[in-house]
């Protein structure tokens, strides 16, 4: 019985094949168990980010021991036993002048170096691929525009992911179990990757600039890479637009970043970055799977309705 479930289950993911490019790639975009910091850089956009948080956390922290410093010597020489008799001043035309000038200078500083970034982010090149997303509730939906081709990404673990195989396996909707695990081998991921698996993935060239145009269908949802430095609101009756170009090959997680209902906490997103000839090779057969069935689509159904 357990090696006909293996066949069967083998057999329904190779029935979503043409969405998972086949070059196996790392793993690189991913949360890590007491992880600190940033996940790795894939993109210029995301080296520029940490770049710039690191030099406020110096900035931040000069000023934190500066205040504290100036706390401390209040507390040790200006105490009413250490000093009695207090002055009886009020204003130092000085010290006033120093402290408006100097947080000016610092904002200046600030602003010189995170306007460049900000504007990188919200100047759009041209793309050299061009997907639309959508969120729903719960889930994503991918149009690659250039190519009249469209599907839709669901958690690996949902109820619209769960075969009869799955079923007889022992597999249950939103639990970590043995057999579930064995879902996510199966379908080529590590078993540490609950909740942020999916059933399709988004496949791009590596070393493309790609555009990605995002809005929502329902409520607001947030299309997020961590490792690629992009966040954007997916807005009902609203088109966002991000860009990114990967550097690197592997496989990245995000998950939606914006309160949007009770099944918020399982609509994660996938990217596979990959080599041209695999991206050739995928595109090749998500158009022969999709192409023809982008009316059937639940998302693209809700889409027209709107």
């Amino acid at each position: 019985m357990r090696l006909i479930t293996s066949l069967l289950a083998a057999a329904a993911t190779a029935t979503a094949a043409p969405a998972i490019a086949q070059e196996a790639v790392e793993t690189i975009g991913k949360p890590a168990p007491k992880g600190l910091g940033f996940q790795p850089a894939a993109t210029e956009l995301a080296r520029d980010i940490q770049w710039l948080d690191n030099l406020l956390l110096w900035i931040i922290t000069l000023i934190t021991l500066f205040v504290v410093g100036l706390v401390a010597i209040v507390i040790i020489r200006h105490n009413r036993k250490a000093n009695p008799t207090p002055a009886t001043f009020t204003h130092n035309t000085g010290i006033e002048i120093a402290w408006t000038i100097i947080p000016i200078f610092i904002l200046v500083i600030i602003g010189a170096f995170s306007l460049p970034v900000l504007f990188k982010q919200q100047e759009i090149p041209a793309g050299e691929v061009h997907i639309k997303v959508t969120g729903y509730q719960w889930y994503w939906g991918y149009e690659y525009t250039d190519h009249d081709f469209a599907f839709d990404q669901y958690m690996l673990g949902q109820p619209a992911t769960m075969t009869e195989a799955d079923d007889e396996a022992g597999a249950a909707a939103y639990v970590l179990n043995d057999a579930m695990r064995a879902k996510l081998v199966d379908a080529g991921y590590n078993e540490d990757e609950f909740l942020l698996a999916t059933d399709t993935q988004v496949v791009v060239p590596v070393n493309k600039v790609v555009v990605m145009d995002v809005t929502g269908a329902d409520v607001i949802h947030s299309w997020t890479i961590p490792a690629f430095g992009v966040k954007q609101d997916a807005v009902p009756g609203r088109i966002a637009q991000l860009w990114f170009k990967a550097e690197k090959e592997g496989i990245y997680f995000g998950q939606c970043s914006e309160l949007c209902g009770k099944d918020h906490a399982y609509m994660p997103i996938t990217v596979k970055v990959v080599s041209e000839e695999a991206y050739q090779e995928w595109l090749k057969g998500a158009i022969e799977e999709y192409a023809g069935d982008m009316t059937t689509l639940p998302g693209y159904q809700v889409a027209a309705a709107n």
